[in-house]
């Protein structure tokens, strides 16, 4: 088998651990608000916990990825982050108490936040040999199938059952699944840093300071983007989209992710970072659209805000893997993702106090800021070339 060959098996089976993790852990998401309030869990409280645990989860990532890079223990990381993340989704099922459901809600992010710096470090070894942007954008595809079928799933066993225990039971099948291809990759790729042909004088330097602008220019990204979460108040309290239609239109949204993520990695190694200025400006419109428009308006924004999130979980990733050297890509996805979830954060929390005072201000705001890392992720790719970093 070839070297390319050989690289692209690796990015699948990666895809296929993720879409398996995606169907686990985002199906028990969509039911973990109503589980804990049925344990006697108030709204302060899910929101808390809801937020406590995906901050750990982006922060805890910059730890997990100096640890990784330190011990060089990428398997053994990636292991127990995804056993620590997998197992905690059907142990819900025997939660007598809120407080217990949130501690293991907490633990499935954090064991995320242990996983993630290492998974990609290795996914971008193999990257080099097939195209950083295919090679990312294929297994963001896998994973927004796992992230469509996992509530898919959730909704049909709470129908055959009507039990919460049940359906988080019944996601301990994928998470099963998605240990056992991560034991099958980790004993056929043992070594994954083999698929990267030594680096050239990037090898021997430190993150280069185009890396530093890039993390900007995505940290003002993730500022002006809505929540999900977000958007479906809106649409609720709204009265645009209602009920079930919300999850559905949340699924095809996913769909939507994933699909643009493959098209947008296969162009990004075409044209490099400036693909991102580009898909930024394209989405700048998302926030006007659909918390100031109309249903049909709000629609076409939320299309806008989906093809977005491809570009985001897919080339925002590849292009770490052209910045840093092997001995420090850990550490970088793991700076790269504390950065950016500190600033989703913040971002995230101004925009729900704009909503209550204007809507018109907080598609602004988001304009602005996306506009802002449009300039700068241009800037970047140009500094990049001058530097010699290739997509």
């Amino acid at each position: 088998m070839t070297l390319a060959r050989r690289s692209l098996h690796f990015v699948v089976l990666l895809g296929l651990v993720s879409l398996f993790a995606d169907v686990t852990y985002e199906g028990a998401r969509s039911i973990t608000g109503p589980y804990m309030a049925l344990l006697g869990a108030g709204a302060a409280a899910v929101g808390f916990v809801a937020g406590f645990g995906e901050m750990a989860s982006y922060a805890l990532r910059l730890a997990s990825g100096w640890l990784a890079d330190r011990t060089r223990r990428y398997w053994m990381l990636t292991l127990a982050g995804y056993t620590v993340n997998l197992a905690a989704v059907p142990l819900l099922a025997l939660a007598g108490r809120w407080e217990t459901a949130a501690l293991l809600i907490v633990l499935e992010r954090a064991g995320k936040a242990m996983r993630t710096p290492a998974r990609d470090a290795m996914l971008s070894h193999a990257a080099v040999n097939v195209g950083r942007g295919w090679a990312f954008g294929l297994h963001e595809a896998l994973d927004q199938a796992g992230a469509v079928a996992g509530p898919l799933l959730v909704a049909w066993a709470l129908a055959a059952r009507r039990s919460y225990g049940w359906a988080f039971a019944m996601l301990g099948i994928p998470a099963a699944l998605a240990l056992a291809v991560l034991v099958a990759a980790r004993m056929l790729y043992p070594s994954p840093r083999d698929l990267e042909p030594k680096a050239e004088a990037l090898e021997a330097r430190g993150l280069p300071r185009v890396f530093w602008l890039y993390v900007g220019a995505a940290g003002f990204l993730a500022a002006g983007y809505a929540d999900f979460a977000l958007i479906a108040f809106h649409f609720q309290t709204s009265a645009l989209i209602t009920g079930p239609w919300i999850a559905m239109l949340y699924a095809a949204a996913m769909g939507l992710d994933g699909a643009a993520a493959l098209a947008l990695g296969r162009l990004y190694d075409r044209i490099g970072l400036s693909l991102l200025s580009i898909a930024a400006l394209v989405a700048a419109p998302f926030a006007a659209l659909v918390f100031v428009g109309n249903r049909s308006l709000a629609l076409a924004g939320l299309a806008l805000w989906a093809m977005g999130m491809g570009a985001q979980e897919s080339v925002l990733r590849a292009a770490i893997g052209a910045m840093a050297p092997r001995d420090r890509r850990a550490a970088a996805y793991g700076v790269f993702h504390a950065a950016y979830g500190v600033c989703w954060f913040a971002g995230s929390a101004i925009m729900g106090l704009l909503y209550g005072v204007s809507r018109a201000a907080l598609a602004g705001f988001s304009a602005l800021l996306i506009a802002a890392a449009a300039g700068l992720f241009l800037l970047a790719g140009r500094r990049a070339q001058r530097a010699g970093i290739q997509p």
